[in-house]
């Protein structure tokens, strides 16, 4: 074993384990420490969407990851008198995958550490509990105990706390978490050997009783139900009240109870994500309410931001000022997903009656309209995976762009096999030209530095990519990460070089390696709009 790493991860869940597996694809030395023995064992998170999917891909296991789940689930609404006024079946994959899947916590985590295997330069450290670490001026000292009884000290370039919602990580940053606690409370019930009639999510919108209904793979299935007013957990976990709730919303006789409990949920976000050497991740950095099944995929969001940018930095090619950029980009996302869930809650359980009949009313009313019964059933009320600032050219964001917004993902043509987009982009920086020439989109040049860190050029006919016909003739600069970070004709392309020469300079600037260039101030990030569900 040794003692220095480039990056030393806290937390073997979903967010850490991501990370760990892109690191390990980019070749970074990485440490993962976890307390506890082994992954989770109990079921958690139940839900995995397409842009996750996306990540799987490119950490080389999506076909394990998806021989466990069940792909492509709806959801059906229906009011105390059991009539169905919503229904959401997403049919469009426009990131390449089916934006709503079941899953099993357990058995994904057990796939990622298994994937983690695959690399000889990543070291996982399990009932390794980490105690504490000091900020070094060009890295991190992180203390270990071992349940053993076992002490001692590694180094790291980097640390990245994934340690969840009770992060020390956090705690010793002296960060908080800002936002509120939900005083309402849910009983969760996990169940084995309860097959369901329906592949999607049932959703009991009553107002005496709101309850969801989730089936999984492997003949599993989750029901969720509200605690009311006067009610206490304890009478909520009663056998006999978890065996009248089954009853009564379809359960299967015989199922097996393998978890029961009740959940406080948390919409909240840490006040600031980190600094210098030092990041949040997942649970750590915010906290959702599950309503949209986005807790963990937020924490595989930040896996998937922050991963090549650890990997571009260890690897010398972009500075570590680069890490500045993460929360910038990550934030008002998160924001944006905490207010969907909100407003979801607000339909699973409404207020009153009252309240209820207006809810669904107003949706049957708007499912006489062909585009809105789409809007809803296709999904287009979740918020679009997008930035609006960062590391990419800000000058040229605006609100129906594609900059600072993830490349849609299509399955290609003949000509490259019928593969994934992804797949012929490969790893690293791309240049895209869509409807031109393979010649031109192999001399353009966008400085020298940037011409270096671009991996892959490729030429897309729009009949191949139709989500990207509305580019035809221009190039767009794609991330790593999938993200769209500048798009230009080929003649504009001298004219951008400054700015995106700028955005590389910068990520050095302070450290002494490269000469800093003044830059005019940034604007500040925009306020963060309340996080409720109004």
């Amino acid at each position: 074993m040794t003692n220095h790493y480039s990056v030393a991860i806290v937390g073997a869940g979903p967010t850490g384990l991501v990370l760990a597996n892109l690191l390990g694809k980019a070749g970074v030395r990485t440490l993962l420490v976890e307390t506890n023995p082994a992954t989770v064992g109990e079921p958690r998170a139940v839900s995995i969407d397409d842009e996750s999917l996306r990540v799987m891909q490119e950490i080389g296991l999506l076909d394990t990851v998806r021989s466990e789940i069940v792909s492509g689930y709806g959801s059906e609404y229906f009011g105390p008198d059991g009539s169905l006024f919503l229904k959401v079946k997403p049919q469009a994959e426009p990131y390449g995958h089916p934006r709503r899947n079941a899953f099993r916590q357990p058995i994904l985590e057990a796939q990622l550490r298994d994937g983690v295997r695959r690399f000889d330069h990543v070291e996982t450290r399990f009932e390794c509990k980490a105690e504490g670490f000091v900020e070094l001026g060009d890295g991190v000292r992180l203390d270990l105990r071992y349940v053993n009884g076992g002490a001692d000290s590694v180094t790291a370039d980097f640390l990245i706390g994934c340690d969840g919602s009770w992060s020390p990580t956090r705690e010793a940053m002296g960060y908080t978490l800002a936002g509120d606690s939900l005083a309402e409370r849910w009983l969760i019930i996990d169940l084995e050997e309860s097959p369901s009639e329906s592949p999607e999510t049932i959703v009991y919108c009553d107002p005496k009783r709101p309850g969801i209904m989730l089936p999984g793979p492997r003949r599993t299935r989750r029901y969720e139900f509200k605690l009311m007013p006067g009610e206490t957990d304890a009478t909520m976990l009663a056998d006999d009240k978890v065996a009248h709730l089954l009853e009564t919303h379809d359960g299967v006789p015989g199922a097996r109870i393998i978890r029961k409990t009740v959940y406080h949920f948390h919409a909240r976000i840490a006040d600031h994500w980190g600094r210098g050497r030092v990041w949040l991740a997942g649970d750590a950095a915010h906290l959702m309410p599950p309503f949209a099944g986005q807790g963990m995929n937020g924490g595989i969001r930040d896996a998937a931001n922050l991963g090549w940018k650890l990997a571009a930095i260890v690897s010398g090619k972009l500075g570590p000022r680069l890490l500045e950029s993460y929360e910038r980009e990550r934030r008002g996302h998160v924001a944006d997903m905490i207010r969907l869930a909100l407003r979801m809650g607000a339909i699973f359980g409404p207020r009153t009656a009252l309240h209820g009949l207006a809810i669904r009313a107003s949706f049957r009313a708007l499912g006489i309209w062909p585009a809105a019964r789409t809007w809803f059933a296709e999904m287009k009320y979740k918020p679009a995976p997008r930035f609006d600032g960062g590391f990419l050219l800000e000058s040229q964001l605006t609100r129906r762009g594609i900059v600072g917004r993830m490349l849609p993902q299509p399955t290609l043509g003949a000509q490259y096999g019928g593969a994934k987009l992804d797949s012929v982009l490969g790893d690293g920086f791309a240049l895209i030209g869509v409807d031109l020439d393979p010649g031109t989109v192999e001399m353009i040049s966008v400085g020298h530095d940037w011409d270096g860190l671009i991996a892959r050029r490729v030429s897309l006919a729009s009949t191949d990519a139709p989500d990207l016909a509305e580019h035809a003739g221009k190039l767009l600069l794609v991330r790593p990460d999938r993200y769209v970070m500048a798009r230009f004709a080929p003649d504009e392309a001298a004219q951008i070089r400054p700015s995106l020469e700028a955005l590389l300079t910068r990520t050095w600037e302070g450290t002494g390696a490269v000469p800093a260039i003044t830059q005019p101030a940034e604007a500040a990030p925009k306020a963060e709009p309340a996080l409720t569900a109004g």
